[in-house]
């Protein structure tokens, strides 16, 4: 059992200390909307923050919004960590274990600026923020911005005039801004999709198993 939590236990926390850490290096040594290039103009390290989900998307505004989605995202985790022990007990197939360690450290990375990074940093517009600052943070407990850092606007272009909705209109691809944490979460749900047939074929096999061995079971102890 001991050796069914020791993996899983070392990828949430090596992803958590690099995802952490990532965010404090762009917090202590840069300002909100700073960049620079990496691998010319398709890396950029750029430097934002959102109340939002993963890869920077809002979906409440305002204080009372954020406070929603950060309480929101505490019983999110606490379920997803409450199946991924289960499934681990229960021995279920490793990609499933993996995927659901990716997506749990990915939720929690983010939760962990929701929670604390209002109370233990600066605020970082127009200047690189402080850590632990003397005169308090930049927003209450559960009030914290996401940390966002990698931009890969691979190519740009317009959409042709001929296509409904977006015809003529710029796009960059990939716009969005994300961390380490998002990448977690946007691999672990890739996985399940790629892999669900082995993954569930599994789950079932295992299952059908066990109900196979329970009237084995009844039947040796009539005897």
């Amino acid at each position: 059992m001991k050796n069914g939590f020791k993996k899983p236990a070392v990828i949430i926390g090596a992803i958590l200390l690099v995802d952490q850490c990532s965010k404090w290096w762009v917090k202590t040594h840069m300002y909100l909307g700073q960049e620079f290039r990496v691998f010319g103009d398709w890396f950029i390290i750029h430097f934002t923050e959102n109340n939002g989900m993963a890869f920077g998307m809002e979906l409440l505004g305002g204080e009372t919004g954020k406070l929603f989605l950060s309480i929101f995202r505490i019983v999110a985790v606490t379920a997803i960590g409450w199946y991924l022990w289960h499934l681990i007990r229960k021995g279920a197939h490793p990609k499933l274990i993996l995927s659901l360690s990716l997506i749990f450290t990915g939720a929690m990375g983010n939760i962990l600026d929701s929670i604390f990074y209002g109370k233990i940093y600066s605020t970082s517009e127009y200047q690189v923020a402080e850590l632990f600052p003397a005169g308090g943070g930049y927003a209450d407990w559960l009030h914290g911005k996401v940390v966002d850092m990698f931009y890969f606007p691979i190519f740009e272009g317009r959409f042709p005039e001929w296509l409904p909705f977006w015809g003529g209109e710029h796009f960059i691809f990939f716009r969005p801004v994300f961390n380490v944490a998002d990448s977690a979460i946007t691999i672990g749900v890739a996985m399940i999709m790629i892999f669900q047939s082995t993954i569930f074929h599994h789950e079932k096999a295992r299952e059908q198993a066990k109900a196979e061995d329970i009237p084995k079971e009844e039947e040796g102890a009539g005897q």
